[in-house]
């Protein structure tokens, strides 16, 4: 949705905790890949806003995949089980959720990992008249394998719905396995499921100062259209043989790339606007193509994969990175222990006149995980950090004066959060669903808190 700014001076980044409210007493918990379930911040979008309503997708704590919704603002949430139980404990099952504008469905994308997924999706018309519908299982279709008969790579992984400009819903998705896969996309016109193909290659020679890999997968940072119609994605790639690194005991993620669609990702261009891939053609995104590293940086610094990404009103794109900085050791050893002792995060952004801007938020992450980026109405910049801390830059600074607005006291969040992405166009609160810290397999609270943003 487009950003209006008032007249008068802009005003600086804020936030203001109004309130928090419970999902589930007891939720899932367990830890893999140092994560939850219920809350990997790549999932798009496990909170969502609609019509003036909020609805939220997690596992109980005895696996049951739940949708809940609430009028906004408001302290309860009506939940309904949509019949699919979580087969593994495997972090990366998570529940992602998407609107089909052209029918006013709720779709759910669930426990993938490498291994094909559980799709639902609702009742048409359900999204477009939440005061009218009731809320109840009956309202969604049975649980499937397949895209109402579109059955995908069977290697499948990190689904992420994103609305197109006139209305389609898309689903993005990997194809293959980690350090050997492809982006692909699928896309549904309210009546049918098409699938566009893959978009990303794993083949090419990557070589480092330490060795050379053949094989990988392109890894995203987020992938969403800005004001103007254009699809924006940044991407760390991660190399399949470890002898691109100087030390064992990280991850193979290499360098920040960015490409972009102006049609609807049917073909993709680097920075310049080169034409480097085309979907589901012969020629598609590689290692190999020159101009995609906005952002250069070896093996050897415990870069993170699926940061995040926005695009300001201007559709100017914006990312979050982190690593392991060189002051703070050039080659990293181990990738949570050295993250957590050394990580930092970085604001990398692209300015009007079409220059790369990078600035280290001054924040320890003191945790080896994700953190999430949103403008608000202004274009001020915050980052959403593990243990749902939230620091903020101003856009009238240039992004220079990030200072931490909330140090996530009173939360007790195990680590990464998800946020409302949707939420913060429509009324100016950034809502943040996250964790109770817990340990073991010992269920938790799971919650939404609440924060106003500079109106």
């Amino acid at each position: 949705m487009e950003r209006r700014t008032p007249p008068g001076a802009a005003p600086g980044p804020s936030v203001a905790w109004t309130g928090t409210s419970t999902l589930d007493p007891r939720a899932v918990f367990f830890v893999s890949y140092d994560g939850l379930v219920n809350n990997n911040s790549f999932q798009k979008n496990g909170l969502l806003t609609c019509e003036g309503h909020q609805y939220a997708a997690w596992y109980t704590a005895d696996g049951n995949a739940v949708v809940g919704r609430r009028v906004l603002g408001g302290g309860t949430w009506a939940k309904v089980q949509v019949g699919h139980i979580l087969k593994s404990s495997d972090s990366h099952n998570v529940i992602s959720m998407g609107v089909s504008k052209t029918d006013g469905r709720l779709h759910l994308n669930m426990d993938s990992h490498s291994d094909g997924f559980t799709y639902v999706k609702s009742v048409a018309g359900l999204m477009d008249d939440p005061a009218g519908l009731s809320w109840t299982e009956a309202r969604f279709g049975a649980p499937r394998s397949t895209l109402d008969g579109l059955a995908l790579n069977a290697q499948f992984t990190y689904p992420q719905f994103i609305s197109t400009p006139d209305g389609r819903l898309q689903l993005s998705y990997r194809a293959g396995v980690s350090g050997d896969g492809r982006n692909a996309l699928a896309e549904y016109d309210g009546t049918s499921w098409t699938d566009l193909g893959e978009w990303s290659s794993s083949t090419g020679t990557y070589t480092s100062e330490h060795g050379s890999s053949t094989a990988r997968n392109m890894y995203l940072h987020g992938i969403d259209y800005d004001t103007n119609g254009r699809l924006h994605a940044f991407f760390t790639w991660r190399e399949q043989n470890s002898a691109v690194m100087r030390h064992g005991g990280g991850l193979t993620n290499h360098d920040t790339g960015y490409v972009h669609s102006d049609d609807q990702g049917r073909t993709w261009r680097d920075d310049a606007g080169t034409l480097v891939g085309t979907t589901g053609g012969p020629d598609t995104v590689a290692v190999t193509d020159g101009g995609l590293v906005v952002d250069a940086l070896s093996p050897d610094h415990s870069l993170m994969n699926q940061e995040s990404q926005s695009a300001d009103s201007s559709g100017l794109p914006h990312a979050i990175i982190s690593y392991v900085p060189g002051h703070l050791g050039r080659c990293t050893t181990g990738y949570v222990t050295d993250r957590t002792a050394n990580g930092r995060a970085f604001h990398l952004r692209k300015d009007s006149a079409g220059s790369w801007h990078k600035t280290e938020i001054p924040v320890p992450l003191n945790s080896s995980q994700r953190t999430r980026l949103i403008l608000d109405a202004y274009d001020n910049a915050y980052a959403i950090l593990p243990f749902g801390r939230i620091a903020g830059a101003s856009k009238s600074s240039g992004y220079t004066d990030w200072t931490v607005l909330f140090d996530g006291v009173g939360l007790n969040a195990f680590g990464e959060v998800v946020i409302d992405e949707t939420r913060i166009a429509q009324d100016n609160v950034l809502s943040v669903l996250y964790q109770e810290t817990s340990s073991g397999t010992t269920p938790s609270a799971l919650r939404v808190a609440d924060f106003r943003l500079p109106a």
